[in-house]
């Protein structure tokens, strides 16, 4: 069974229901779109897919075709069973909030990652206790030989998508990250929305 698309709206978020099995396609619909995306156990949202956790099972920090996610109790979550991007997503920023907007000299309040997680779980009657760094899809941050990081633009065109296959029950929750002020998303600094569907 595959669902109808669906929408994440440019600086929002949306929580999925995914059932052990399933699949779900994230699609970069214009191309240059960061989705910040969380996982949790739907049956105890404390164990979480973790990029802590998944940096010591990849022995890296890029996660590739074929890759399982691992949760912060060091088990696969989700595995990621397609990739038509190049592949660069990162797993060491953690998601934007408010005093992130601050510290760049936002002076009112910004739409941000953190809060999108949060209202997008109060969406379907969950709460998670804190907000677990995300797997940032399609965000290019190039680290230097040095350990230094780059604010890279994304590597993706439009229309490329992941395919996550659930390995457990599972709460999928994307935020299309609303960072207008530095070019994560692209040289015009216009988030946009994207796409996904459930397949299985």
């Amino acid at each position: 069974m595959t669902t109808d698309l669906q929408v994440v709206p440019a600086r929002r978020g949306r929580a999925v229901r995914v059932a052990k099995g399933q699949a779900i396609q994230i699609i970069n619909t214009h191309g240059q779109q960061v989705v910040d995306t969380w996982c949790f156990n739907a049956d105890d949202l404390s164990e979480f897919m973790s990029m802590e956790h998944l940096h010591a099972s990849l022995q890296g920090i890029f996660p590739a075709k074929g890759d399982g996610l691992a949760t912060n109790r060091r088990r696969p979550i989700l595995m990621l069973e397609e990739d038509t991007s190049p592949g660069r997503h990162d797993t060491i920023i953690a998601a934007c909030d408010v005093h992130r907007y601050a510290a760049l000299g936002c002076r009112d309040y910004h739409d941000n990652c953190t809060d999108n997680l949060h209202a997008a779980l109060g969406q379907v009657n969950l709460r998670a206790p804190d907000c677990p760094a995300p797997l940032n899809l399609w965000m290019n941050i190039p680290l230097g030989p040095d350990g230094k990081i780059i604010w890279g633009e994304p590597l993706s065109k439009p229309g490329d998508y992941v395919m996550l296959r659930a390995m457990m029950d599972c709460i999928v929750v994307m935020s299309t990250c609303p960072q207008d002020m530095i070019p994560i998303n692209g040289a015009a600094c216009q988030p946009t929305e994207v796409h996904y569907r459930l397949i299985g």
